[in-house]
């Protein structure tokens, strides 16, 4: 009997917390999500999954959990949590993006900064709460919907954050699809819905190809904390756009993104140990973070109409949803909801302006405080 009772303790039914218990319960919401309703599964799967791996009790000192050093999970962690995967994702971000939409139709750009209006309002909502600067800044990138940006500057200014603002910053990018049509339907009319933008120009490739390039160094010299995300960001681009390198541009945007997506998002969900993750404080980031998105899309949308106002090229204000930097969902989003008003009207190429526009800004946004708080 005596046997029995120390293996029940020492097992994970002898130390299964009800925190434990609720986690566990929110890994698998994750996955049904992904499975059943299709919010980023490619996201939401390895999270999800890793949230069930990361609150399984163990007795300590067996070097199994992400949070003991030596750990097979440790060694996997320091990739968020010394910044090395953020950049990894924009590589093959960069390889994926056509930034013809934007160069275009440049004044687009500014729906994407209008969106990162939610950066700043959430940064002030945290103050307002009692976090301190750093951590204000790091909850306020939530607002750009950016995963990647979010773990990055959380890992330099509040690692002790790192998995609530992770986990909030890709819960709500998954919830893009959700969250977004609401609030598109309240701040427009039918009748706005309904307009039709003037195609796109084509854009030559000596363009494509010096665009990021001049991109970088304008963006380096404003933002120099930007340099690791936006360098990977307009190199995978280059790559993409040069035609000599396909090879490697091919790499970056499949296999190379799909392994740091997998680790990425494996790794912040084992990190959602309940003894560390279910606090008052965790709670308050995933408000903001919910907060700050909903601003994030009504101002995209408002700065629309009020653009509308002063050009005699309308723009279809659904398409400032997509200033977040959600690529390509939020994109997605605004053709799904273009389409349900008038079938034949086609925006998502209109809406990847301020989506691709929109990741840049987060990642400026996130440079400027980097090199303000460091």
């Amino acid at each position: 009997m005596e046997i029995f009772l120390q293996f029940f303790q020492m097992n994970a039914f002898g130390t299964m917390t009800l925190g434990n218990l609720v986690m566990l319960a929110v890994g698998c919401l994750f996955i049904y999500l992904a499975i059943t309703k299709d919010y980023e599964p490619l996201l939401l799967v390895p999270i999800g999954f890793g949230i069930l791996v990361g609150n399984i009790p163990f007795a300590n000192g067996m070097r199994l959990g992400v949070y003991e050093e030596g750990s097979v999970l440790s060694i996997l962690y320091q990739g968020v949590t010394q910044g090395w995967y953020p950049p990894l994702i924009f590589l093959g971000l960069g390889a994926m993006t056509d930034f013809s939409a934007m160069l275009s139709n440049p004044k687009l750009i500014l729906l994407g900064a209008a969106a990162q209006t939610g950066i700043f309002a959430t940064l002030m909502g945290a103050l307002f709460l009692g976090f301190d600067m750093n951590e204000a800044a790091a909850i306020g990138i939530i607002g750009g919907a950016d995963g990647p940006t979010a773990i990055f500057l959380s890992s330099m200014l509040a690692p002790h954050l790192l998995g609530a603002i992770a986990i909030a910053a890709y819960s709500y990018m998954a919830l893009v699809p959700v969250i977004q049509p609401p609030i598109i339907y309240l701040l427009t009319t039918k009748k706005e819905r309904l307009i039709r933008m003037k195609p796109s120009k084509p854009v030559s490739k000596r363009m494509r190809i010096l665009f990021p390039i001049i991109a970088f160094v304008a963006t380096a010299l404003v933002a120099p904390g930007s340099i690791p995300l936006l360098g990977m960001l307009f190199f995978g681009n280059l790559l993409k756009e040069s035609g000599v390198t396909d090879r490697l541009a091919n790499t970056a945007k499949t296999a190379f993104i799909d392994v740091i997506t997998i680790l990425l998002g494996f790794t912040v969900g084992t990190s959602t140990d309940a003894s560390r993750f279910l606090k008052v404080e965790s709670i308050q980031i995933f408000v903001m973070g919910a907060i700050s998105f909903c601003i994030a899309t009504a101002c995209g949308v408002l700065f629309a109409k009020l653009m509308n106002l002063l050009s005699k090229n309308k723009i279809n204000p659904i398409i400032g949803a997509a200033g977040v930097s959600a690529v390509p969902d939020s994109a997605r989003v605004c053709q799904m909801v273009g389409a349900k008003e008038d079938p034949q009207n086609f925006l998502i190429m209109h809406a990847m302006a301020p989506n691709v526009s929109g990741v840049i800004g987060s990642a400026v946004a996130a440079g400027v405080l980097l090199a303000t708080l460091l």
